[in-house]
């Protein structure tokens, strides 16, 4: 049972012994909060009963009491809405120097890509003392990605991508396990994270030697037609994709959206939804055509793209310029 839940102060993830402490205080402040309504119940109901001689009367309350048991309770509990705030927003921000991660569920596994290209299934290797950040979409239903071990737990959805984060500190095996009904087999999907030494994570991730996620990603890029349009030398149909991850984008209707994983999806399986400012709705659906895989590694690729020269970050997703006709000119 351990091996499920560990205890604190011994935890599996750095997150693990943060929420433990939260729960260990909700406990400690709740248990003190009852015994001290409990006790004093009890000493009043003791002290000032009904008895022979003494009757029962009205007692008017006092204004001072009424606010102190009013206003020190509140703040006291608000404590755990501002502790719980900020260990929410703390897992649901993904450190900068994360180790990506690509989960695709489906009835009934968990199929795993890490951007060095090795697969698994129901299985993640990773080491110790590393931040990992897990991008992950449903190829059906929707599932929900829960290591009791890390106290993480997160939706998986068909159509978009949802994110978790963890940070193992502790060599093992950590069960994983699907903690939404998802069909007659959902007991049955789960697996195990596998937390290695770095050193033998190394040997484990070198013995499986296969292409880069976002080496896939280019040669489907490829393959797909895309770098017709999506030129990053010349001005093309499309924007340029160089530099575009997690940056502004002008839209048509005058909204600006970040670039982030799931609007590099969502271009690609519905290219009208948003349309970049200065280009027509020309791009066809790849809907039905690539897979989930074969999206993680579009998308790996996009994000992988450099930065644009120096000088050229405000040209890479405006219209070309029809030949002889200057900018200024196409713009008045």
């Amino acid at each position: 049972m351990s091996k499920f839940f560990p205890l604190w102060p011994d935890q599996a993830s750095t997150m693990a012994s943060q929420v433990d402490m939260l729960y260990i205080y909700l406990l400690l402040v709740s248990g003190v909060m009852t015994t001290l309504i409990f006790v004093a119940i009890t000493v009043f109901a003791i002290k000032y009963r009904r008895r022979p001689g003494r009757e029962a009367h009205q007692i008017e309350g006092s204004l001072i009491l009424e606010l102190s048991w009013s206003i020190i309770p509140f703040f006291v509990m608000l404590t755990f809405f501002i502790w719980g705030a900020v260990l929410y927003f703390q897992e649901r921000t993904p450190p900068a120097n994360s180790t990506e991660v690509y989960v695709v569920a489906k009835q009934w596994m968990w199929k795993i890509e890490h951007m060095e290209g090795q697969r698994e299934i129901n299985e993640l290797h990773v080491p110790t003392g590393q931040n990992v950040k897990l991008i992950m979409t449903s190829q059906d239903v929707i599932h929900s990605f829960f290591v009791p071990a890390f106290r993480i737990k997160q939706d998986v959805l068909p159509g978009r991508y949802t994110t978790a984060w963890f940070k193992a500190t502790k060599p093992g095996r950590y069960h994983l396990f699907c903690a939404e009904y998802c069909g007659t087999m959902h007991s049955g999907m789960g697996g195990d994270i596998v937390v290695m030494e770095p050193q033998d994570y190394a040997l484990w991730m070198a013995g499986g030697a296969t292409a880069p996620l976002q080496d896939t990603g280019k040669e489907l890029f490829g393959a797909l037609g895309c770098a017709t349009c999506h030129r990053s030398d010349v001005q093309g149909r499309g924007p340029s994709l160089v530099g575009i991850y997690n940056k502004p984008v002008m839209l048509e209707d005058g909204r600006t959206v970040t670039a982030d994983e799931n609007y590099v999806r969502e271009s690609i399986l519905d290219p009208t939804a948003k349309i970049v400012n200065g280009f027509k709705p020309v791009m066809p659906t790849f809907q039905g055509i690539v897979s989930e895989e074969q999206l993680n590694a579009l998308v790996a690729y996009v994000k992988s793209l450099s930065q644009p020269p120096t000088g050229t970050a405000g040209l890479q997703n405006q219209p070309a310029t029809p030949q002889g006709q200057t900018q200024n000119e196409q713009v008045q």
